[in-house]
């Protein structure tokens, strides 16, 4: 065989195995850590939503925000955790026997949280959300090489609907309908 043969399949296993350390690398979420500071996160989210926070929405009468996010970096340093994540809030009334979806967002967003020794757990110190303009740059200056890749998958929105319907006494199979 020829140099040039073995140097190019040489050359194709260092792309590979290249791409699959940064592939690998770049997902791994610590599924522990995320369970811990999870709750804190989607608490934040649910309050920002029902106008708690600084993002005032006014909720419709009987209606109720769910949220959930998605882990796509995670950083722990001493008591600080940096997440990056995707979150999905969507708030739901009923009526006659339905699910009632009346708005919801999807939004990429880096979250800072600390241990909160006091009460256990962790706590969000601040958030920051991709502005309505946000460009290329700004996910790339805020997320990882994997998670920008993944930042505009759309979450699904099953579990939260799942969520809402035993929040209103609704069966299994209430169907959802738009307002």
């Amino acid at each position: 065989m020829s140099v040039r043969v073995w140097g190019t399949g040489a050359g194709a296993l260092v792309v590979l195995f290249a791409a699959g350390v940064w592939a690998r690398g770049s997902s791994a979420v610590d599924a522990g850590l995320w369970a811990e500071v999870r709750p804190a996160i989607e608490a934040r989210l649910v309050a920002r939503s029902a106008g708690t926070g600084t993002e005032e929405s006014e909720p419709a009468a009987g209606a109720r925000w769910f949220c959930r996010a998605q882990a796509l970096d995670l950083e722990a340093s001493g008591d600080l955790v940096r997440a990056g994540i995707d979150s999905l809030c969507e708030q739901f009334g009923s009526h006659e026997g339905a699910l009632v979806l009346l708005g919801g967002a999807e939004t990429p967003q880096v979250v800072l949280l600390e241990r909160d020794t006091a009460h256990g757990g962790y706590r969000v110190v601040s958030t920051e959300e991709a502005p309505d303009d946000a460009d290329a740059a700004w996910y790339e200056k805020h997320f990882s090489p994997y998670a920008v890749s993944r930042i505009h998958e759309k979450m699904p929105s099953a579990g939260l609907a799942a969520a809402a319907r035993t929040h209103f006494g609704l069966p299994a199979d209430a169907p959802v309908r738009d307002s």
